[in-house]
C-alpha cells in the first residue's frame, strides 16, 4: 500500500548538506500549504515506544469502567488522565464522538494522574512525549524557515507550553450508538501540529478541496503531521487546518491512535504576520487573540469544558 500524502523524511533536515536541508523544509511547507498534512518517515520515536504505549493503553482500557472513571476529573476539563466515551464531540456536531481517551501533558502546567493499575504507564508515556516533543520542535524549525522567519520563532513559543499526547482508544462501534457519531466526526485540530503516531488501524480521512475524501493508509514507521487553526491562523491561511475525520470500519474492531497536539504557550499572539497576509491577498482574515483566548474558546465549543 502506497502512502496518499506527501512524504518527508526528517533525517534529511538533521543532515549537513543544505540542499536536503531545503528540499525537507519545501516539501513539507508545501504541503501544509496545499493539503495541511504529510507523513514523516526517519522521525527518531523509537517504534518499540509506541508499541509498549499502545500494550499500556490497552491494558489501561481494559479495565472496568468504574475504575477508570476514578481517573476523570472535571476540575481539569478533560486535560489530564481519563476522558469517558461519548464525552467530546466535533465543533458544530452533537453527535458524540465514539472514543474515550487519556491526556499526559507538562507536569508544570497541570500534575499528570497516574493509573496504579498499570505499572509502566506513567513512565512510558513521559518517555514517548519527550521524544514526539524532540521532533516537533525540529518540524516547527523547519516551518519557520519556509515562512521566512527565525528558526526559532515558531518552536520557542512552545517551550514549557502545556502540549498534550492524547492517547485514544475507539472500542467496537455499539449497537446503540447515535448513527450520527462517528469515531472522530469531522474537525480540525485547535493546535499548531499534530504529530499523529502511528495507529493500529487505518480509517483517518482528510478532506479534499472537491469535498471528497481521502484516506490516509496507516503504514508501519510513518508519523502522520498536520496542521492546527492556530498556524492556520498565524499565517493568514497560508498553511492549511485540513478537516479531517476518523470512520467507523466495516468490522466491529477497536482501533487505537496517539496524537501529539502541540501547543503554543497560552500568552502567544495569533495575529497573523505581515508577510502571510502579503502572501494571502492582503487582507487580514483572522481577527487577534492569543493562543490561550483561542483554546479556552475551542475547549467549551467541543464539549471538554
Amino acid at each position: 500500500m502506497q502512502q496518499t500524502i506527501p512524504i518527508a523524511d526528517l533525517q534529511s533536515f538533521l543532515s549537513n548538506d543544505p540542499t536536503q536541508q531545503q528540499s525537507f523544509v519545501l516539501t513539507i511547507g508545501k504541503a501544509l500549504e496545499e493539503i495541511g498534512f504529510f507523513a514523516l518517515i526517519n522521525h527518531g520515536v523509537d517504534r518499540a515506544l509506541i508499541q509498549r504505549a499502545y500494550q499500556c493503553a490497552e491494558t489501561f482500557f481494559e479495565l472496568p469502567n468504574q475504575v477508570k472513571l476514578r481517573y476523570e476529573d472535571p476540575k481539569l476539563n478533560g486535560q489530564r488522565g481519563f476522558t469517558r466515551f461519548g464525552k467530546e464531540h466535533a465543533k458544530d456536531h452533537p453527535a458524540p464522538d465514539l472514543k474515550e481517551f487519556w491526556h499526559v501533558g507538562r507536569e508544570s502546567h497541570l500534575a499528570n494522574l497516574d493509573p496504579t493499575e498499570v505499572p509502566d504507564f506513567r513512565a512510558t508515556m513521559n518517555q514517548l512525549y519527550a521524544q514526539l516533543e524532540h521532533c516537533a520542535v525540529k518540524l516547527l524549525e523547519a516551518c519557520a524557515l519556509y515562512l521566512g522567519v527565525d528558526r526559532s520563532f515558531l518552536s520557542d513559543t512552545t517551550i514549557d507550553a502545556d502540549t498534550i499526547l492524547r492517547i485514544i482508544h475507539y472500542p467496537p462501534i455499539p449497537e446503540d450508538a447515535d448513527p450520527a457519531s462517528l469515531r472522530s466526526a469531522p474537525h480540525e485540530d485547535i493546535n499548531l501540529i499534530t504529530l499523529l503516531c502511528e495507529a493500529t488501524d487505518s480509517g483517518l480521512e482528510l478532506l479534499q478541496h472537491d469535498g471528497t475524501w481521502r484516506a490516509i493508509p496507516n503504514l508501519e514507521g510513518q508519523i502522520i503531521v498536520d496542521s492546527g487553526d492556530m498556524l492556520e491562523q498565524l499565517t493568514n491561511g497560508l498553511l492549511k487546518s485540513t478537516t479531517h475525520r476518523v470512520v467507523n470500519p466495516g468490522d466491529r474492531s477497536r482501533r487505537f491512535s496517539m496524537p501529539f497536539f502541540v501547543h503554543p504557550i497560552g500568552k502567544t499572539d495569533l495575529t497573523p504576520l505581515q508577510s502571510c497576509i502579503d502572501k494571502t491577498g492582503g487582507a487580514i482574515k483572522f481577527p487577534n487573540i492569543t493562543a490561550g483566548e483561542y483554546l479556552q474558546q475551542r475547549l467549551a465549543e467541543i464539549g471538554l469544558k
